[in-house]
Protein backbone atom coordinates (compact mmCIF):
# COMPACT_ATOMS: atom_id res chain seq x y z
CA UNK A 1 0.00 0.00 0.00
CA UNK A 2 1.27 3.64 -1.10
CA UNK A 3 1.78 5.62 1.95
CA UNK A 4 -0.64 8.85 1.32
CA UNK A 5 1.61 11.79 1.17
CA UNK A 6 1.57 15.10 3.44
CA UNK A 7 1.88 18.34 2.02
CA UNK A 8 3.10 20.70 4.86
CA UNK A 9 3.22 24.52 4.85
CA UNK A 10 5.87 26.60 6.54
CA UNK A 11 3.12 28.41 8.90
CA UNK A 12 6.22 31.07 10.00
CA UNK A 13 7.56 31.94 6.43
CA UNK A 14 4.02 32.27 4.49
CA UNK A 15 2.39 34.36 7.74
CA UNK A 16 5.31 36.65 7.75
CA UNK A 17 5.02 37.00 4.10
CA UNK A 18 1.00 37.21 3.92
CA UNK A 19 1.11 39.91 6.93
CA UNK A 20 3.67 42.52 5.00
CA UNK A 21 1.88 42.09 2.11
CA UNK A 22 -1.00 42.51 2.87
CA UNK A 23 -0.67 44.99 6.05
CA UNK A 24 0.70 47.23 2.74
CA UNK A 25 -2.48 46.75 1.31
CA UNK A 26 -4.74 47.36 4.02
CA UNK A 27 -3.14 50.85 4.69
CA UNK A 28 -3.60 51.60 1.04
CA UNK A 29 -7.21 50.86 1.18
CA UNK A 30 -7.69 53.35 4.35
CA UNK A 31 -6.24 56.13 2.58
CA UNK A 32 -7.02 55.61 -1.23
CA UNK A 33 -11.26 55.49 -0.49
CA UNK A 34 -10.50 58.90 1.55
CA UNK A 35 -8.24 60.45 -1.40
CA UNK A 36 -11.06 59.27 -3.75
CA UNK A 37 -13.87 60.95 -1.19
CA UNK A 38 -12.08 64.18 -1.29
CA UNK A 39 -11.76 63.99 -5.21
CA UNK A 40 -15.17 63.40 -5.71
CA UNK A 41 -16.60 65.98 -3.11
CA UNK A 42 -14.18 68.97 -4.99
CA UNK A 43 -14.54 67.82 -8.74
CA UNK A 44 -18.10 66.30 -9.01
CA UNK A 45 -20.10 67.18 -5.85
CA UNK A 46 -21.96 65.38 -3.02
CA UNK A 47 -24.90 64.44 -5.44
CA UNK A 48 -22.44 61.94 -7.16
CA UNK A 49 -20.80 61.12 -4.11
CA UNK A 50 -24.33 59.99 -2.68
CA UNK A 51 -25.16 58.14 -5.71
CA UNK A 52 -21.77 56.18 -5.70
CA UNK A 53 -22.68 55.42 -1.94
CA UNK A 54 -26.39 54.61 -3.00
CA UNK A 55 -24.92 52.00 -5.75
CA UNK A 56 -22.81 50.50 -3.22
CA UNK A 57 -24.78 50.40 -0.56
CA UNK A 58 -27.61 48.19 -3.06
CA UNK A 59 -24.99 46.20 -4.53
CA UNK A 60 -23.16 45.49 -1.39
CA UNK A 61 -26.60 43.66 -0.15
CA UNK A 62 -27.13 41.60 -3.61
CA UNK A 63 -23.85 40.06 -2.69
CA UNK A 64 -25.18 38.42 0.59
CA UNK A 65 -26.58 35.67 -2.55
CA UNK A 66 -22.84 34.26 -2.45
CA UNK A 67 -23.93 33.33 0.99
CA UNK A 68 -20.72 32.06 1.92
CA UNK A 69 -19.84 29.81 -0.66
CA UNK A 70 -16.25 31.15 -0.80
CA UNK A 71 -14.97 30.77 3.12
CA UNK A 72 -16.64 27.43 2.97
CA UNK A 73 -15.12 25.97 0.35
CA UNK A 74 -11.94 27.10 0.86
CA UNK A 75 -11.70 25.50 4.97
CA UNK A 76 -12.85 22.79 2.81
CA UNK A 77 -9.95 22.32 0.77
CA UNK A 78 -7.54 22.69 3.42
CA UNK A 79 -7.54 18.81 4.14
CA UNK A 80 -7.55 18.00 0.28
CA UNK A 81 -3.89 20.05 0.15
CA UNK A 82 -2.95 19.00 2.87
CA UNK A 83 -3.44 15.26 1.56
CA UNK A 84 -2.07 16.27 -1.77
CA UNK A 85 -5.46 14.85 -2.92
CA UNK A 86 -5.43 16.40 -6.47
CA UNK A 87 -8.55 15.41 -8.30
CA UNK A 88 -10.65 16.37 -5.09
CA UNK A 89 -9.20 19.98 -5.43
CA UNK A 90 -10.02 19.99 -9.32
CA UNK A 91 -13.08 18.75 -8.57
CA UNK A 92 -13.75 21.96 -5.55
CA UNK A 93 -12.30 24.32 -7.89
CA UNK A 94 -15.04 23.37 -10.50
CA UNK A 95 -17.99 23.35 -7.96
CA UNK A 96 -16.64 26.74 -7.04
CA UNK A 97 -16.72 27.78 -10.95
CA UNK A 98 -20.05 26.84 -11.11
CA UNK A 99 -21.50 28.00 -8.01
CA UNK A 100 -20.22 31.62 -8.80
CA UNK A 101 -21.57 31.58 -12.08
CA UNK A 102 -24.71 30.77 -10.33
CA UNK A 103 -24.14 33.84 -8.08
CA UNK A 104 -23.24 36.53 -10.73
CA UNK A 105 -26.14 35.25 -12.35
CA UNK A 106 -29.01 35.52 -9.35
CA UNK A 107 -26.86 39.15 -8.68
CA UNK A 108 -27.39 40.11 -12.41
CA UNK A 109 -31.23 39.40 -12.30
CA UNK A 110 -31.79 40.99 -9.21
CA UNK A 111 -30.46 44.00 -9.75
CA UNK A 112 -32.57 43.84 -13.51
CA UNK A 113 -35.26 43.25 -11.08
CA UNK A 114 -34.69 46.40 -9.13
CA UNK A 115 -33.94 49.02 -11.84
CA UNK A 116 -37.96 50.11 -11.97
CA UNK A 117 -37.94 51.31 -8.52
CA UNK A 118 -34.74 53.09 -8.30
CA UNK A 119 -35.97 56.18 -8.60
CA UNK A 120 -37.98 55.76 -5.54
CA UNK A 121 -34.57 54.78 -3.43
CA UNK A 122 -33.37 58.87 -4.16
CA UNK A 123 -34.58 61.49 -2.20
CA UNK A 124 -34.34 65.00 -4.03
CA UNK A 125 -33.12 65.70 -7.71
CA UNK A 126 -30.52 63.59 -9.83
CA UNK A 127 -27.80 65.54 -11.68
CA UNK A 128 -29.16 66.68 -14.57
CA UNK A 129 -26.19 65.00 -16.93
CA UNK A 130 -26.78 61.37 -15.28
CA UNK A 131 -29.35 58.26 -15.98
CA UNK A 132 -29.79 56.69 -13.10
CA UNK A 133 -30.77 53.67 -15.19
CA UNK A 134 -27.48 53.29 -17.27
CA UNK A 135 -25.41 53.98 -14.17
CA UNK A 136 -26.37 51.25 -11.93
CA UNK A 137 -26.46 48.90 -14.78
CA UNK A 138 -22.53 49.61 -15.24
CA UNK A 139 -22.13 49.30 -11.16
CA UNK A 140 -23.96 46.31 -11.41
CA UNK A 141 -22.16 44.70 -14.68
CA UNK A 142 -19.13 45.92 -12.83
CA UNK A 143 -20.59 43.51 -9.32
CA UNK A 144 -21.37 40.84 -11.90
CA UNK A 145 -18.17 40.73 -13.39
CA UNK A 146 -16.21 39.76 -10.51
CA UNK A 147 -18.03 36.56 -9.81
CA UNK A 148 -17.98 35.44 -13.51
CA UNK A 149 -14.16 36.42 -14.62
CA UNK A 150 -11.64 33.72 -12.84
CA UNK A 151 -12.88 35.12 -9.26
CA UNK A 152 -12.93 31.22 -8.13
CA UNK A 153 -8.89 31.08 -8.90
CA UNK A 154 -8.56 33.56 -6.19
CA UNK A 155 -9.28 30.24 -3.44
CA UNK A 156 -5.92 28.35 -5.25
CA UNK A 157 -3.84 31.24 -4.18
CA UNK A 158 -5.63 31.47 -0.54
CA UNK A 159 -5.75 27.70 0.33
CA UNK A 160 -1.94 27.69 -0.43
CA UNK A 161 -1.29 30.54 1.94
CA UNK A 162 -0.33 32.59 -0.67
CA UNK A 163 -2.30 35.27 0.00
CA UNK A 164 0.95 37.37 -0.40
CA UNK A 165 0.53 37.31 -4.17
CA UNK A 166 -3.47 38.21 -3.94
CA UNK A 167 -2.43 41.59 -1.79
CA UNK A 168 0.66 42.23 -4.35
CA UNK A 169 -1.82 41.78 -7.29
CA UNK A 170 -4.83 44.12 -5.41
CA UNK A 171 -1.70 46.83 -4.30
CA UNK A 172 -0.75 46.85 -7.71
CA UNK A 173 -4.46 47.06 -9.14
CA UNK A 174 -5.66 49.41 -6.62
CA UNK A 175 -3.06 51.79 -7.08
CA UNK A 176 -3.41 52.21 -10.98
CA UNK A 177 -6.77 52.20 -10.74
CA UNK A 178 -7.14 55.23 -8.45
CA UNK A 179 -4.59 57.20 -10.09
CA UNK A 180 -6.43 56.37 -13.53
CA UNK A 181 -9.34 57.71 -11.38
CA UNK A 182 -8.23 60.58 -10.36
CA UNK A 183 -6.61 61.27 -13.97
CA UNK A 184 -10.32 60.78 -15.39
CA UNK A 185 -12.37 62.81 -13.03
CA UNK A 186 -9.53 65.63 -13.10
CA UNK A 187 -9.66 65.72 -17.11
CA UNK A 188 -13.32 64.60 -17.81
CA UNK A 189 -15.20 64.93 -14.87
CA UNK A 190 -17.54 62.66 -16.02
CA UNK A 191 -18.73 60.03 -13.93
CA UNK A 192 -19.53 57.51 -16.97
CA UNK A 193 -16.16 57.47 -17.47
CA UNK A 194 -15.09 57.06 -13.46
CA UNK A 195 -17.60 53.84 -13.72
CA UNK A 196 -16.15 52.71 -16.72
CA UNK A 197 -12.50 52.90 -15.54
CA UNK A 198 -13.93 50.90 -12.48
CA UNK A 199 -15.14 48.34 -14.56
CA UNK A 200 -11.52 48.34 -16.74
CA UNK A 201 -9.31 47.69 -13.25
CA UNK A 202 -12.13 44.82 -11.62
CA UNK A 203 -11.74 43.14 -15.29
CA UNK A 204 -8.01 43.50 -14.90
CA UNK A 205 -7.73 42.63 -11.25
CA UNK A 206 -9.41 38.86 -11.59
CA UNK A 207 -7.14 38.15 -14.92
CA UNK A 208 -4.09 38.68 -12.65
CA UNK A 209 -5.58 35.95 -10.33
CA UNK A 210 -5.93 34.06 -12.85
CA UNK A 211 -2.47 34.24 -14.36
CA UNK A 212 -0.68 34.16 -11.16
CA UNK A 213 -2.58 31.01 -10.35
CA UNK A 214 -1.89 29.49 -13.08
CA UNK A 215 1.73 30.35 -13.06
CA UNK A 216 2.01 29.22 -9.47
CA UNK A 217 -0.11 26.12 -9.53
CA UNK A 218 -0.61 24.94 -13.04
CA UNK A 219 -1.96 22.06 -12.40
CA UNK A 220 -4.40 22.77 -10.11
CA UNK A 221 -7.52 23.42 -13.11
CA UNK A 222 -11.58 23.03 -13.12
CA UNK A 223 -11.84 19.13 -13.70
CA UNK A 224 -13.97 16.39 -12.04
CA UNK A 225 -16.91 16.50 -9.94
CA UNK A 226 -17.24 16.55 -6.13
CA UNK A 227 -19.18 13.91 -4.56
CA UNK A 228 -22.73 14.11 -2.66
CA UNK A 229 -21.07 13.46 0.33
CA UNK A 230 -18.97 16.74 -0.17
CA UNK A 231 -20.92 19.03 -1.73
CA UNK A 232 -23.42 18.11 1.34
CA UNK A 233 -20.64 19.34 3.80
CA UNK A 234 -20.32 22.48 1.58
CA UNK A 235 -23.95 23.06 1.63
CA UNK A 236 -24.35 22.89 5.42
CA UNK A 237 -21.38 24.89 6.24
CA UNK A 238 -22.94 27.58 4.23
CA UNK A 239 -26.12 27.85 5.99
CA UNK A 240 -23.97 27.98 9.32
CA UNK A 241 -21.82 30.75 7.76
CA UNK A 242 -24.71 32.81 6.26
CA UNK A 243 -26.30 32.87 9.50
CA UNK A 244 -23.37 34.32 11.11
CA UNK A 245 -22.63 37.16 8.60
CA UNK A 246 -26.85 38.21 9.16
CA UNK A 247 -26.37 37.97 12.66
CA UNK A 248 -23.38 40.17 12.25
CA UNK A 249 -24.82 42.59 10.53
CA UNK A 250 -28.39 42.77 11.98
CA UNK A 251 -26.15 43.33 15.03
CA UNK A 252 -24.22 46.23 13.90
CA UNK A 253 -27.07 47.79 11.86
CA UNK A 254 -29.56 47.65 14.91
CA UNK A 255 -26.86 49.93 16.50
CA UNK A 256 -26.92 52.58 13.75
CA UNK A 257 -30.91 52.55 13.54
CA UNK A 258 -30.94 53.14 17.62
CA UNK A 259 -28.96 55.89 17.45
CA UNK A 260 -30.63 57.15 14.86
CA UNK A 261 -34.35 56.34 15.79
CA UNK A 262 -33.68 57.74 19.53
CA UNK A 263 -30.65 60.44 19.50
CA UNK A 264 -30.86 61.69 16.11
CA UNK A 265 -28.40 61.90 13.27
CA UNK A 266 -26.01 64.00 15.20
CA UNK A 267 -25.34 61.29 16.99
CA UNK A 268 -25.26 58.89 14.40
CA UNK A 269 -22.33 61.04 12.79
CA UNK A 270 -20.89 60.78 16.80
CA UNK A 271 -21.27 57.46 16.87
CA UNK A 272 -19.38 57.29 12.87
CA UNK A 273 -16.54 59.29 14.17
CA UNK A 274 -15.77 57.23 16.96
CA UNK A 275 -16.69 53.43 15.19
CA UNK A 276 -13.97 54.68 12.16
CA UNK A 277 -11.06 54.90 14.47
CA UNK A 278 -12.14 51.61 16.02
CA UNK A 279 -12.35 50.15 12.48
CA UNK A 280 -8.90 51.13 11.14
CA UNK A 281 -6.87 49.56 14.26
CA UNK A 282 -8.93 46.90 14.05
CA UNK A 283 -8.59 46.51 10.12
CA UNK A 284 -4.54 46.47 10.69
CA UNK A 285 -5.00 43.86 13.74
CA UNK A 286 -7.11 41.52 11.19
CA UNK A 287 -3.67 41.49 9.16
CA UNK A 288 -2.69 38.95 11.45
CA UNK A 289 -5.82 37.04 11.61
CA UNK A 290 -6.82 36.67 7.58
CA UNK A 291 -2.74 36.16 7.00
CA UNK A 292 -2.76 33.29 9.76
CA UNK A 293 -6.30 31.43 8.84
CA UNK A 294 -4.70 29.12 5.75
CA UNK A 295 -1.90 27.96 7.73
CA UNK A 296 -4.09 27.47 10.79
CA UNK A 297 -5.78 25.02 8.17
CA UNK A 298 -3.19 23.43 7.13
CA UNK A 299 -1.42 22.43 10.34
CA UNK A 300 -5.22 21.08 11.25
CA UNK A 301 -4.71 18.58 8.84
CA UNK A 302 -0.82 17.77 9.31
CA UNK A 303 -0.45 17.83 12.79
CA UNK A 304 -1.43 16.59 16.03
CA UNK A 305 -4.50 18.32 18.70
CA UNK A 306 -1.79 18.81 20.84
CA UNK A 307 1.08 20.66 18.55
CA UNK A 308 -2.10 22.29 17.24
CA UNK A 309 -2.93 23.90 20.71
CA UNK A 310 0.52 24.80 21.29
CA UNK A 311 0.39 26.51 18.11
CA UNK A 312 -2.93 28.31 18.77
CA UNK A 313 -1.39 29.33 22.38
CA UNK A 314 1.42 31.06 20.74
CA UNK A 315 -0.38 32.90 18.13
CA UNK A 316 -2.81 33.86 20.36
CA UNK A 317 -0.01 35.14 22.98
CA UNK A 318 1.67 37.68 19.84
CA UNK A 319 -2.09 39.06 18.80
CA UNK A 320 -3.05 39.76 22.08
CA UNK A 321 0.53 41.41 22.86
CA UNK A 322 -0.40 43.57 19.94
CA UNK A 323 -3.87 44.00 20.61
CA UNK A 324 -3.05 45.43 24.21
CA UNK A 325 -0.64 47.73 23.45
CA UNK A 326 -3.13 49.55 20.34
CA UNK A 327 -5.65 49.85 23.40
CA UNK A 328 -3.27 51.77 25.62
CA UNK A 329 -2.76 53.98 22.68
CA UNK A 330 -6.48 54.35 21.96
CA UNK A 331 -6.56 54.94 25.64
CA UNK A 332 -4.24 57.30 25.06
CA UNK A 333 -4.92 59.24 21.58
CA UNK A 334 -8.77 58.31 20.89
CA UNK A 335 -9.91 61.52 22.48
CA UNK A 336 -7.50 63.63 21.23
CA UNK A 337 -7.73 62.65 17.86
CA UNK A 338 -11.78 63.13 17.81
CA UNK A 339 -10.98 66.44 19.17
CA UNK A 340 -8.44 67.48 16.36
CA UNK A 341 -10.20 65.74 13.86
CA UNK A 342 -13.84 67.98 14.69
CA UNK A 343 -11.83 70.61 15.18
CA UNK A 344 -12.93 70.73 18.60
CA UNK A 345 -16.82 70.93 17.89
CA UNK A 346 -18.55 69.96 21.40
CA UNK A 347 -21.45 67.81 19.47
CA UNK A 348 -18.94 65.97 18.16
CA UNK A 349 -16.54 65.26 20.62
CA UNK A 350 -17.71 62.78 23.15
CA UNK A 351 -17.07 62.76 27.31
CA UNK A 352 -14.10 60.69 28.01
CA UNK A 353 -16.29 57.57 29.01
CA UNK A 354 -17.28 57.59 25.06
CA UNK A 355 -13.57 56.83 23.74
CA UNK A 356 -12.70 54.42 27.10
CA UNK A 357 -15.84 51.98 25.97
CA UNK A 358 -14.73 51.69 22.52
CA UNK A 359 -11.31 50.97 23.80
CA UNK A 360 -13.27 48.33 25.72
CA UNK A 361 -15.29 47.05 22.67
CA UNK A 362 -11.72 46.89 20.36
CA UNK A 363 -10.15 44.86 23.55
CA UNK A 364 -12.96 42.61 23.73
CA UNK A 365 -13.45 42.27 19.50
CA UNK A 366 -9.85 41.72 19.15
CA UNK A 367 -8.65 39.70 21.82
CA UNK A 368 -10.51 36.79 20.31
CA UNK A 369 -9.26 37.04 17.03
CA UNK A 370 -6.95 33.73 16.98
CA UNK A 371 -9.97 32.17 18.23
CA UNK A 372 -12.26 33.26 16.11
CA UNK A 373 -9.48 32.57 13.01
CA UNK A 374 -8.85 28.76 14.32
CA UNK A 375 -12.21 27.75 14.50
CA UNK A 376 -12.72 29.21 10.74
CA UNK A 377 -9.59 27.23 9.75
CA UNK A 378 -11.52 24.04 11.38
CA UNK A 379 -14.77 24.25 9.85
CA UNK A 380 -16.62 24.83 12.47
CA UNK A 381 -19.59 26.59 12.04
CA UNK A 382 -22.77 24.87 12.35
CA UNK A 383 -22.08 24.59 16.34
CA UNK A 384 -22.80 27.77 17.04
CA UNK A 385 -24.89 29.05 14.29
CA UNK A 386 -27.28 30.26 16.79
CA UNK A 387 -24.64 32.27 18.64
CA UNK A 388 -25.00 35.51 16.25
CA UNK A 389 -28.75 35.82 15.99
CA UNK A 390 -28.68 35.38 19.54
CA UNK A 391 -26.15 38.04 20.62
CA UNK A 392 -27.70 40.26 17.91
CA UNK A 393 -31.43 39.88 19.91
CA UNK A 394 -29.59 40.76 23.30
CA UNK A 395 -27.60 43.49 22.02
CA UNK A 396 -31.43 44.93 20.45
CA UNK A 397 -32.82 44.66 23.86
CA UNK A 398 -29.59 46.13 25.82
CA UNK A 399 -29.71 49.09 23.26
CA UNK A 400 -33.55 49.65 23.57
CA UNK A 401 -33.15 49.50 27.44
CA UNK A 402 -30.16 52.16 27.88
CA UNK A 403 -31.55 54.64 25.66
CA UNK A 404 -34.86 54.49 27.10
CA UNK A 405 -33.24 54.64 30.68
CA UNK A 406 -30.33 56.66 31.27
CA UNK A 407 -29.53 60.15 31.59
CA UNK A 408 -29.35 61.69 28.03
CA UNK A 409 -25.54 62.09 28.53
CA UNK A 410 -24.99 58.59 28.72
CA UNK A 411 -27.30 57.22 25.99
CA UNK A 412 -24.90 56.63 23.02
CA UNK A 413 -22.53 55.12 25.70
CA UNK A 414 -25.53 52.41 26.41
CA UNK A 415 -25.43 51.80 22.80
CA UNK A 416 -21.53 50.66 23.08
CA UNK A 417 -21.77 49.16 26.44
CA UNK A 418 -24.61 46.94 25.00
CA UNK A 419 -22.26 45.66 22.07
CA UNK A 420 -19.42 45.04 24.76
CA UNK A 421 -21.69 43.06 26.71
CA UNK A 422 -23.46 41.23 23.99
CA UNK A 423 -19.86 39.81 23.41
CA UNK A 424 -18.58 39.27 26.69
CA UNK A 425 -21.55 37.34 28.22
CA UNK A 426 -22.78 35.80 24.84
CA UNK A 427 -20.28 35.51 21.87
CA UNK A 428 -17.17 34.83 23.64
CA UNK A 429 -18.50 32.41 26.02
CA UNK A 430 -20.20 30.14 23.39
CA UNK A 431 -17.78 30.72 20.44
CA UNK A 432 -14.57 29.11 22.77
CA UNK A 433 -16.87 26.64 24.56
CA UNK A 434 -17.57 25.28 20.93
CA UNK A 435 -13.69 24.96 19.68
CA UNK A 436 -12.99 23.27 23.35
CA UNK A 437 -15.33 20.88 23.03
CA UNK A 438 -15.25 20.02 19.11
CA UNK A 439 -11.75 20.51 18.71
CA UNK A 440 -9.33 21.12 21.98
CA UNK A 441 -10.50 20.07 25.51
CA UNK A 442 -11.48 21.20 28.91
CA UNK A 443 -8.05 21.25 30.17
CA UNK A 444 -6.66 23.14 27.08
CA UNK A 445 -9.92 25.63 27.63
CA UNK A 446 -8.44 26.18 31.41
CA UNK A 447 -5.04 27.03 30.04
CA UNK A 448 -6.83 29.23 27.47
CA UNK A 449 -8.94 31.63 29.75
CA UNK A 450 -5.73 31.83 32.36
CA UNK A 451 -3.98 33.15 29.61
CA UNK A 452 -6.43 35.13 28.64
CA UNK A 453 -7.14 36.49 32.18
CA UNK A 454 -3.22 38.25 32.63
CA UNK A 455 -2.96 39.65 29.46
CA UNK A 456 -5.98 41.64 30.34
CA UNK A 457 -4.35 42.78 34.00
CA UNK A 458 -1.73 43.69 31.49
CA UNK A 459 -3.53 45.39 28.89
CA UNK A 460 -5.15 47.58 31.66
CA UNK A 461 -1.95 48.53 33.04
CA UNK A 462 -0.74 49.70 29.73
CA UNK A 463 -3.69 51.51 29.05
CA UNK A 464 -2.96 53.12 32.06
CA UNK A 465 0.88 54.02 31.20
CA UNK A 466 0.00 55.31 28.57
CA UNK A 467 -2.74 57.57 29.37
CA UNK A 468 -0.58 59.10 32.07
CA UNK A 469 2.29 59.59 29.79
CA UNK A 470 0.33 61.64 27.29
CA UNK A 471 -1.35 63.14 30.05
CA UNK A 472 1.62 65.14 30.91
CA UNK A 473 1.73 66.83 27.46
CA UNK A 474 -0.19 69.76 28.00
CA UNK A 475 0.52 71.06 24.27
CA UNK A 476 -3.07 70.99 22.06
CA UNK A 477 -3.97 70.55 18.10
CA UNK A 478 -1.77 68.26 15.97
CA UNK A 479 1.26 69.15 17.19
CA UNK A 480 0.14 67.93 20.82
CA UNK A 481 -1.51 64.61 19.21
CA UNK A 482 1.83 63.81 18.22
CA UNK A 483 3.79 64.60 21.00
CA UNK A 484 1.14 62.63 23.32
CA UNK A 485 1.13 59.94 21.14
CA UNK A 486 5.08 60.54 20.97
CA UNK A 487 5.03 60.22 24.61
CA UNK A 488 2.61 57.19 24.78
CA UNK A 489 4.18 55.11 22.35
CA UNK A 490 7.72 55.34 24.66
CA UNK A 491 5.96 54.83 27.62
CA UNK A 492 3.80 51.80 26.82
CA UNK A 493 6.07 50.39 24.74
CA UNK A 494 8.91 50.30 27.40
CA UNK A 495 6.44 48.70 29.71
CA UNK A 496 5.18 46.42 26.74
CA UNK A 497 8.74 44.82 26.34
CA UNK A 498 9.47 44.38 30.22
CA UNK A 499 6.45 42.40 30.49
CA UNK A 500 6.66 40.67 27.62
CA UNK A 501 10.64 40.46 27.10
CA UNK A 502 10.62 36.67 26.98
CA UNK A 503 7.55 36.12 23.58
CA UNK A 504 9.70 39.76 22.13
CA UNK A 505 12.74 37.70 22.49
CA UNK A 506 11.48 34.07 21.70
CA UNK A 507 9.59 36.03 18.56
CA UNK A 508 12.90 37.87 17.06
CA UNK A 509 14.31 34.14 17.16
CA UNK A 510 11.52 32.69 15.14
CA UNK A 511 11.79 35.53 12.65
CA UNK A 512 15.86 35.40 12.31
CA UNK A 513 15.05 31.28 11.74
CA UNK A 514 12.57 32.42 9.09
CA UNK A 515 14.67 34.74 7.43
CA UNK A 516 17.03 31.79 7.31
CA UNK A 517 15.33 29.47 5.61
CA UNK A 518 13.70 31.74 3.17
Amino acid sequence: MVEARTVKLDFVKSTKRNVSAVAFNRVLNMAFPFLNRTLFLWLLGPEYLGLNGLFRSILGVLSLAELGFGMAIDCSMYKAVAEDDHPLICAYIKFYRTVYRCVGSAIFGIGLCMLPFLGKLVHGDVPPDVDLHVLFLIHLVNTSLGYFLFAYRRSILGVYNRKDVLAHIATSVSTAQYIAVFLVLLLTRNYYYYVATTVAFTALGNLLIYWQSRRLFPSVVPDGRLSKEHRRRVVSDVKAIFMHKVGSAVSFTFDNLVVSAFLGLVAVAVYGNYFYVYTAVAGLVGVLGYSMMSGFGNKIHTESRDDNFRLFMKANRLVTIIVAWCAAMMTALYQPFIEVWTKGDPKLARHFLTPALMVAFFYVSQSRLVLQTFKSAAAIWKEDRWKPIVSAAANLTMNLSFVIFLPDAYKLDGVILSTILAFVLIEYPWESHVLFTVFFDKTQSRQYWKSQAVFLMAALALCAIAWCAADLVSLGGFAGLCAKGAAAALASGCAALILFRHDVGALLNVLRKGKRSA
